[in-house]
């Protein structure tokens, strides 16, 4: 066909789609190029693109085209590949897991150095610690985090303590990435097959010990389900001390209390002691009278405010642009390298090294633009903060007795600072102290 395009014989050319007219992008461009040059004109009828209109704008339409056509292709094969290795018993993973590292990208190997913190939080954990109590320990000993984070979070245990590879095995395709452009990492609730391959690598710890884990996990989850839909206070309550949920007690004679649930554990792991119900009723009544009586003072100027920094943000954030940007061309390097991989220009262990080092400066970026968006996107907290306003405004002139629907409405969060004193959170980020009465042990 371009022989007869160079000899005169044709002046225009339909194409199904730009995936069906060139292998890659590189061969595309060279041969619209050189049939522009001849006078011929291409019509893509998938992409309604017509070179014989083509402005700057229209290039570059097509240019992001052939593009993305080029990366589904790559995606697709890639998804192929390990798809099949899955379906083997050879693919491991693409990812070392805290305690090991990955050896010629397919081999995982014990970092002794990590592996003894993964057997620590498993002892912890199985000596009745919560995963905020080892959370905290990790971070006060400056334990290296896992992925690159710059703390611990309590997020982190439970995926450790489920994670079969510590035992020596695989379950692979846990996540999986959609079929479509931009590909989008997905958790796997049964859209994709998974595979388990028993003794794929070394293991850290026992297959044993991870059973007791797990059985534990479950009856902690089992206790913790319980009060979620039964008081108004569950889930709401935290420690201002250890950062634990309070939990629902109830003695013999009848009195309900609230309770630290590392100090309903252990009292010696955390001083914070019981309070009642009724005094937390009759707090949050005390607090709601107040805020009633003086709604003007405390919620229209922190509105105006927010008003304000809205305002401010929306007229342009230079450092999120440039935190985009940056985003933008660290992941342009991170595609370049995977397509040199895939056409040979690169061996297997070049590629892991620098896309292990690409994808910690992404999370990095990431997290940074996580703290900008925190600043920037006010809407939510906007919205909140109205419908606080709005439940204060409409609600009752004074509250005799506890109302737990106002409650439901107004209290997202009650911290417990002390014997003597707690927090309330409200929507919108308003946060009140009450005291309590003297209460006892």
């Amino acid at each position: 066909m371009l022989a007869d395009c160079r000899k005169g014989k044709i002046d225009r050319i339909l194409v199904k789609s730009i995936s069906r007219f060139a292998r890659n992008t590189k061969d595309c461009l060279t041969v619209l190029r050189e049939l522009s040059a001849l006078g011929v004109t291409v019509y893509f009828e998938k992409e309604n693109i017509d070179t014989n209109k083509l402005t700057t704008e229209l290039m570059v339409s097509l240019f992001g085209a052939l593009s993305q056509e080029e990366s589904v292709s790559i995606g697709k094969n890639q998804q192929l590949s390990y798809q099949r290795r899955m379906e083997r018993g050879e693919f491991i993973t693409c990812k070392a897991p805290l305690g090991y590292r990955l050896v010629d990208g397919k081999n995982l190997k014990i970092a002794e150095d990590e592996a003894k913190v993964v057997r620590w939080i498993f002892d912890a954990y199985l000596d009745g610690h919560s995963a905020e109590w080892i959370t905290a320990k990790l971070n006060k000993h400056k334990i290296p985090a896992p992925c690159g984070e710059s703390i611990w979070h309590h997020q982190a245990i439970p995926r450790i303590l489920s994670n079969e590879k510590y035992v020596g095995d695989s379950l692979c395709q846990k996540k999986y990435t959609t079929d479509t452009f931009p590909f989008v990492r997905k958790w796997n609730h049964g859209e994709r097959d998974q595979y388990y391959t028993e003794r794929t690598h070394p293991a850290i710890i026992s297959t044993e010990t991870f059973e007791k884990a797990r059985l534990l996990r479950e009856r902690r989850a089992q206790r913790e389900a319980r009060p979620k839909a039964e008081y108004p206070l569950a889930m709401k309550i935290v420690c201002g001390n250890c950062g634990s949920p309070f939990t629902r007690r109830m003695t013999k004679s009848g009195l309900v209390s609230w309770v630290c649930r590392k100090h309903d554990d252990r009292a010696a792991d955390c001083p914070m002691p019981r309070i009642p119900e009724q005094e937390i009723y009759a707090a949050f009544v005390r607090m709601y009278n107040k805020l009633k009586r003086n709604e003007g003072i405390v919620l229209k100027p922190a509105l105006a405010q927010l008003d304000d920094l809205n305002a401010a943000l929306q007229r342009g954030n230079p450092a999120m642009l440039e935190v985009n940007r940056a985003i933008a061309d660290t992941s342009e390097q991170s595609y370049n390298i995977t397509l040199l991989q895939n056409r040979g220009l690169l061996d297997a262990d070049a590629c892991a090294a620098k896309l292990q080092a690409i994808h910690v400066k992404l999370a990095q970026l990431r997290r940074e633009r996580r703290r900008l968006l925190q600043n920037e996107d006010l809407e939510d907290v906007m919205e909140a903060l109205r419908r606080t306003a709005d439940t204060v405004h409409t609600g009752p002139e004074r509250l005799d007795g506890f109302d737990e629907g106002l409650f439901a409405g107004l209290v997202e969060k009650i911290t417990v600072e002390s014997q003597t004193s707690v927090r309330f959170h409200l929507g919108g980020g308003i946060e009140l102290r009450e005291q309590l009465r003297e209460v006892s042990r």
